[in-house]
């Protein structure tokens, strides 16, 4: 189910989860303050971003946007289980101002499986697979984005066990950002050796959290 959110921009209602994908606050504004920024993403010279749930886009096309205006090269890895439908993924992204794009109109001609291309400067890999049984590239993100469902109905990407793995895909200096900053996620982070942050949240959300990785 597509529904609009305050910001103009449009969320998924997920039947299976019972949940949104992003904020029904604004899903836009979350993908560009949670994820982007917060994740220093957009200051990045050639950002490479690992995100476990692709969800409906949001966060890759605001992503792709942030690079496109920069000039910038960028790597974008993404885990989703359990892609949603190719025509509500179009649908869903039909008013992005990058749902005309090469790369994105590429993204719609393969979805639904795993694939990887090259075009321009834009690297995009997407897999299809169980994150928490998939190998991560070890010190490779300079940007992780972990926006999987909540912790009552997706707990597996939000373990101690996984975020270790988080963390060991994340190079020195790296930032992950999450829209959960339930004690139980910054305990996991910061115990996979992540120094974690908690910051003021949209409308409608308290607070997210932000985590980088120091130096062994």
């Amino acid at each position: 189910m597509i529904e609009q959110t305050p910001d103009g921009s449009l969320t998924v209602f997920s039947e299976k989860y019972q949940q949104h994908y992003h904020s029904s606050h604004g899903a836009q504004t979350q993908a560009n303050v949670v994820y982007l920024q917060g994740s220093r993403t957009h200051l990045h010279p050639a950002p490479k971003v690992l995100e476990v749930g692709f969800g409906v886009a949001m966060n890759f096309l605001t992503t792709l946007q942030d690079a496109v205006s920069r000039g910038v090269p960028l790597h974008y890895l993404a885990f989703e289980f359990d892609p949603v439908p190719a025509e509500m993924l179009r649908e869903y992204t039909q008013a992005h101002p990058m749902s005309g794009h090469a790369v994105w109109q590429k993204v719609l001609e393969l979805w639904g499986q795993s694939f990887q291309f090259v075009l321009e400067n834009i690297t995009v890999e997407v897999r299809v697979e169980d994150v928490t049984r998939a190998e991560f590239p070890e010190d490779w993100a300079t940007g992780f984005y972990l926006d999987g469902f909540s912790i009552a109905v997706n707990p597996e990407v939000w373990t101690p066990e996984f975020c270790k793995k988080v963390a060991s895909s994340m190079q020195v200096g790296a930032h992950l950002a999450t829209y959960s900053a339930a004690g139980a996620v910054r305990r996991a982070l910061q115990d996979a050796g992540l120094i974690v942050s908690k910051h003021k949240g949209l409308t409608g959300k308290r607070e997210f959290a932000t985590a980088e990785k120091p130096p062994s």
